[in-house]
């Protein structure tokens, strides 16, 4: 706890606004500071006593008249407002104190610890039995006893079983609509919000992300031309985003720490945002620098507004392990003290801005205790405007969460279970990746966003997995989930609509029986309609009414060979499945579906390209690669042939009289097939970035 937050405690009012505070202070030092234009994340035990003085005296002076304790909507219409942002206004409650949240990490951390640290050194995912019998049996007498352990364990587990807020109903009949790219060039899940990539454009300039290099290239001529660069040091695998005329560049730390495991070293630890200064195009400015040491899980943006989602893991507590001279039972009482005699700052992340120390990132009273069912983790929530990215709104879940979906007003939080049927991962040796939560239930977390901040207003459950983002939308208030099988549930996939009742969110409509032993391969959502595919060995398209959300209804099911994974709306009559199937000899490669979705109770598909055998289309994993031109009706897409080496192909596939017409354009070869990029600018035409060139392509075919 800062000394600043101790003299706070000692004062009968509400928690200290230490980030308000901080912000204020920072603003001052900004206005008094000057002519350097950096902006510096001043986090110290004490700020300068008259700053200090004269924001604690304005805030306990209005807290003693007004009365405090209410949020900014509560108390801003009166003039009054109380700086304090109340994070967690629902279920969630937030820790009281450092103390309190120290002791529920190692309460937690005590039960998960074992003689090699916080994994095990054959698997880490056998859970709290092997724990148990870490802990209680000591020292093996040999390999062969702890494989018989952890047969036996394996085998135990394998045979055990307010008021409603937004439309229960759409008044429009369920239908497709056009799916466009952001203002940015981004093929995006959900308009109007923004997502990072290699490549952005505003119709005037392109701004491209080349390794550690940005580069500004004005596309308003004939030719693109390159005006200028700037180089990004210390980021790695980044991506950008764009808020008029600063570029906001985030990825991996390459400075931060890599993580050691029992086998080896793993990736890094840290997220790195730099933000670029492009008021003068012809020398673009690296104006912020600002490291975090926490994995980024979802980096979106709502305008000005650009928010994170990082995953801190489990501390680095310097753990033992056993070996000459050191049993079992000795290297787990070592491992146990030092959980013990942790501190606040070994489980919260810190934030470092242009090269100054590290600082905490959150308030430990921003902090919210979960369900023991999560798995233990710190995942924080940090806003920032992207013309300011070291003053941050920061709250935290003392918990793991997978999967960040955002709408253009919510944050959606998910801890699901990892790979279904209630079982843990058998085969990830060596792998850090825990999953979030145990059983048969994806737990649910729903923030709602006011510019920098959020606010949890919600919580509920699901039966069943949720295996992404785009198993998640949410329209008119309500939240629809796609959900796969667990042992809560049948060998089935579902669609489940939530509602937000109070503090709750709570199921409100279910319609299951979505593709027996099937898996789920993509989803797209609509006002008033879900189109769903899953896959086996055939290809069922299921069409779901959700125009009565407390009544998903079935409209029809299509089936035809392979499967798509990414589905991409062309407006109300066309959609386009990208995918794979078989291309005859018993061979399969890529396939891109023209489907006619303008009779929903009669879709099928008018036409289909198959690319060659063992060719594969990047949309599936990375949407950003594929591109429809609506005015050209054109769809781009980038599909790769791996049989001997990597080569990358742009499919340019005109759609005419309900037919595919394709041809193939060689654009790279190696790992910079992952960096094609069809961008398209308001005035119709399209840049095609490679890994060394940036041109307009013509979307003609002139053969």
């Amino acid at each position: 706890m800062t000394d600043l937050e101790d003299l706070w405690d000692d004062l009968p009012v509400g928690k200290a606004p230490t980030h308000d505070i901080l912000r204020a202070g920072r603003k001052a030092e900004r206005a008094a500071g000057g002519g350097s234009g950096k902006r510096r994340f001043l986090l110290k035990p004490l700020l300068t006593a008259g700053i200090a003085t004269g924001i604690v005296g304005a805030f306990l002076a209005g807290t003693l008249v007004e009365g405090g304790g209410g949020s900014d909507a509560d108390n801003g219409a009166d003039g009054g407002a109380d700086p304090t942002h109340v994070a967690f206004q629902a279920d969630l409650e937030a820790a009281a104190s450092c103390d309190e949240l120290l002791d529920a990490y190692v309460d937690r951390g005590l039960g998960l610890v074992t003689a090699w640290g916080w994994e095990s050194p054959y698997n880490p995912y056998w859970g709290n039995a092997l724990h148990t019998l870490d802990r209680d049996l000591g020292d093996f007498n040999g390999i062969d006893e702890l494989s018989g352990a952890l047969v036996n364990q394996r085998g135990a587990i394998d045979g055990a079983p307010g008021r409603t807020e937004g439309l229960s109903t759409y008044k429009m009949a369920p239908t497709t609509t056009r799916q466009e790219n952001s203002d940015t060039g981004t093929n995006v899940q959900e308009l109007g919000v923004d997502e990072p990539d290699l490549v952005k454009t505003d119709g005037e300039l392109l701004l491209r992300l080349d390794d550690d290099e940005l580069v500004v290239y004005d596309v308003t001529g004939d030719q693109t031309d390159r005006l200028s660069s700037v180089d990004l040091p210390g980021l790695e695998e980044g991506e950008i985003m764009l808020a008029g005329d600063t570029v906001v560049a985030v990825g991996i730390d390459e400075k931060a720490a890599r993580e050691r495991t029992s086998y080896g070293v793993g990736p890094r630890l840290g997220t790195r945002v730099m933000t670029v200064s492009l008021a003068d195009r012809a020398a673009p400015e690296v104006v912020d620098d600002v490291a975090y040491d926490a994995r980024l899980l979802s980096a979106r943006q709502h305008g000005d507004a650009v928010r994170l989602v990082l995953s801190s893991g489990l501390p680095d507590l310097g753990f033992v392990h056993p070996g000459k001279g050191r049993g079992q039972r000795a290297a787990l009482q070592q491992n146990r003290d030092k959980v013990e005699k942790s501190s606040i700052e070994d489980w919260l992340p810190t934030i470092a801005a242009d090269s100054e120390d590290p600082a905490q990132l959150l308030d430990c009273t921003n902090v919210a205790i979960p369900s023991d069912e999560l798995a233990l983790d710190t995942v924080s929530v940090v806003g920032f405007d992207a013309a300011a990215p070291a003053d941050v709104d920061a709250i935290g879940l003392a918990g793991a969460t997978d999967i960040a979906y955002e709408s253009v007003d919510h944050l959606y939080l998910a801890a699901s279970p990892s790979w279904g049927n209630g079982f843990e991962c058998w085969e990830c040796i060596g792998s850090r990746i825990l999953p979030s939560v145990k059983g048969g239930e994806t737990y649910l977390f729903d923030f709602k966003l006011d510019g920098t901040r959020a606010t949890h207003v919600a919580s509920g459950e699901v039966e069943g997995a949720i295996e992404d983002r785009w198993a998640m939308d949410e329209a008119g208030g309500v939240l629809r989930t796609a959900v796969t099988p667990t042992s809560e549930t049948g060998n089935f996939n579902s669609v489940v609509t939530l509602e937000r009742d109070g503090q709750d969110l709570v199921e409100i409509g279910r319609l299951d029986g979505l593709g027996h032993n099937e898996d789920l391969t993509s989803v797209r959502w609509f006002d008033g309609l879900a189109i769903l595919v899953t896959f086996r060995q055939r290809d069922p398209l299921w069409a779901v009414d959700l125009t009565n959300v407390k009544k998903p209804s079935l409209i029809a099911k299509l089936e035809i060979p392979g499967f798509s994974s990414y589905l991409h709306p062309l407006g109300p009559k066309r959609l386009v499945g990208i995918g794979e199937g078989p291309v005859g000899g018993g061979h399969w490669g890529a396939q891109a579906g023209l489907f006619n979705v303008a009779d929903l109770k009669n879709v099928h598909r008018m036409d289909v390209q198959h690319y060659a055998p063992g060719t594969e289309a990047l949309a599936g994993a990375d949407p950003r690669t594929f591109t429809f031109i609506n005015d050209h009706r054109t769809f781009l897409t980038v599909v790769q042939d791996h049989r001997r080496s990597r080569v990358g192909y742009l499919s340019v596939v005109r759609i005419e009289d309900g037919e595919l017409r394709n041809r193939m354009v060689q654009v790279e070869y190696g790992d910079d097939v992952d960096e094609v990029r069809a961008v398209p600018l308001p005035d119709g035409r399209v840049v095609l970035v490679t890994g060394e060139d940036v041109e307009f392509f013509d979307l003609r075919d002139r053969r």
